[in-house]
């Protein structure tokens, strides 16, 4: 199954935690990376005012896990990076977002797929749209065409940045 992911950091050593998290990610058996898009940095969505801005990038995988096991490895992995959860879109050091998970459509508590906000973020589909350009939001549509309507204003690509495949 295709997956998407996304990654965004803006607390620390944004960068490195990004490729650390990428590198932890693809450790274990079940997930397979196929490609990362460009990294960008970009302004918060929501939360408190004053936070510094994110670096955000997809990362396009291939899996055998369910679901629901591919969200206990991303939590894992958040929780390994120091990823605290107190405040709503607050400021943090990891942030990894199932965004799809094949045609997976699921209206859980703990699990929403697609991602339920992910059609309406410039800082999801601008990189999506780089990673996988026939990228396809189930229920929803082609990522380059749900763009087509967003804002764009504070995403930067960041051509010093590239995320390396995981070793």
């Amino acid at each position: 199954m295709k997956v998407v992911l996304s990654l965004g950091s803006n607390l620390g050593h944004r960068f490195r935690t990004l490729q650390e998290a990428v590198d932890t990610l693809f450790d274990a058996p079940g997930l397979e990376f196929v490609k990362a898009s460009p990294v960008y940095e970009t302004e918060p969505v929501g939360g408190p005012g004053g936070q510094r801005p994110y670096l955000n990038a997809i990362v396009v995988a291939e899996t055998t896990l369910e679901p629901r096991t591919l969200l206990e490895r991303v939590q894992g992995v958040e929780n390994a990076f120091g990823r605290v959860r107190v405040e709503h879109w607050g400021p943090r050091t990891l942030d990894i977002d199932l965004i799809v998970v094949g045609e997976t459509v699921c209206d859980d508590p703990d699990l929403t797929l697609p991602h339920p906000r992910c059609h309406e973020r410039a800082f999801v589909l601008v990189p999506w749209s780089m990673a996988d350009p026939e990228g396809v939001v189930p229920g929803r549509g082609l990522v380059s065409e749900l763009l087509e309507g967003l804002d764009r204003h504070g995403i930067h690509l960041r051509p010093d940045l590239k995320l390396q495949r995981p070793d």
